[in-house]
């Protein structure tokens, strides 16, 4: 008995997906696909990224929850998971669970 996992081709394009002010009270669930969330990276500027759940069981990326517990607690300015680390680095982390 096999089962089969999706392919990413290109995680920066699967991961980022772009979020405007404008979006941001029509689309909190609408553009998430199924087995996936919604976070927001960034010190300053929050840029939202769509990742699978699987990632929530990787050590690398429970550290960058714990960096948001630690600062934002259960109270997050977005409204949903915000990981207050440079965007460069999560791309960087993601990139390696994808490839993992």
């Amino acid at each position: 008995m096999g089962f089969r996992m999706p392919r990413i081709i290109n995680a920066k394009q699967i991961l980022r997906m772009p979020f405007s002010a404008v979006d941001q009270a029509a689309s909190t669930t609408l553009n998430v696909p199924k087995g996936y969330f919604a976070v927001y990276v960034g010190e300053r500027e929050k840029k939202r990224f769509v990742v699978p759940i699987s990632y929530l069981n990787q050590p690398s990326f429970q550290d960058l929850l714990s960096q948001a517990e630690e600062e934002f607690g259960f109270d997050h300015p977005m409204g949903g998971l915000t990981i207050p680390c440079k965007e460069d680095i999560f791309i960087d982390i993601t990139s390696q669970l994808s490839r993992s």
